[in-house]
């Protein structure tokens, strides 16, 4: 059985990890690279790095943050964030990391999915979706996809169900759905949400946006069906450690990597 991934994320701006609740309201969680350097030699069995005010300022990632980050870790790191073309792509693995997230940039351009995934292969390609829940209460659960979210969040109109199947039609090899409404909340994940994009692309979903405990990281690999689970501030400001979320899994059969 394939093991359940623990992924802690660093969402940086200005070269500081950096955590808020639904996008604003932003608290200094410390340097990225010590931070990476520490999760790596505590377990963690991937690290994502977001540059989350790339694409809403308009410009390119801090390459160097990425490069000192990715010298400190051993095991594999996506990055994200303001990544527009192939060669931004090329650039930020050739700086260490292992994939590529895009988001903004796949929604404007979605050819760069199909692009990316042709010259570095689809493994490498991860098409992150940030998504707000839309129906009324009465209706059937939809959400739709927004971009530009680390500044001013825009709609597009899209259906993030849609958006996740289409993304892997044109290449991405994995998934990273993040609910809007649950991040920073300390409330559990959008298991609705998390359950609609499993059931629809064959590709790995990993569970973003609200993780408050281990209990809630348990329901979003086993009610949500994700593969994996990726945490902020649960690990940044000590609430737990990676082990102690692995512990509390493998206690309860969740193949796991100790």
């Amino acid at each position: 059985m394939l093991k359940r991934r623990i992924i802690p994320c660093l969402d940086v701006k200005a070269g500081r990890v950096v955590k808020g609740v639904a996008f604003l309201n932003h608290r200094d969680a410390g340097d990225p690279v010590e931070l990476a350097a520490a999760y790596d030699a505590g377990g963690a069995d991937e690290l994502v790095f977001y540059d989350i005010t790339a694409s809403s300022d308009e410009r390119d990632i801090m390459i160097d943050v990425v490069e000192r980050t990715a010298a400190q870790v051993f095991i594999p790191l996506t990055v994200g964030g303001g990544l527009r073309t192939v060669e931004d792509m090329h650039r930020m693995l050739r700086a260490g990391a292992d994939k590529v997230s895009i988001n903004t940039a796949a929604v404007l351009n979605p050819q760069l999915i199909e692009d990316g995934a042709r010259r570095f292969g689809s493994q490498c390609i991860v098409l992150s979706i940030d998504a707000r829940r839309v129906n009324a209460p009465d209706e059937p659960p939809r959400w739709q996809v927004f971009t530009h979210t680390g500044r001013n969040p825009r709609p597009t109109g899209l259906d993030a169900v849609e958006w996740a199947r289409r993304g892997v039609d044109l290449g991405a090899g994995e998934i990273v759905i993040n609910s809007m409404d649950a991040d920073g909340v300390g409330g559990g994940y959008d298991l609705d949400l998390l359950r609609a994009i499993a059931d629809a692309v064959g590709v790995p979903v990993i569970a973003s946006g609200g993780v408050g405990s281990p209990e809630h990281m348990y329901a979003g690999l086993v009610e949500g069906c994700a593969d994996a689970v990726l945490a902020a501030s649960i690990f940044h400001f000590g609430a737990y450690t990676i082990q102690d979320v692995k512990r509390y899994l493998a206690e309860r059969g969740v193949p796991v990597r100790m």
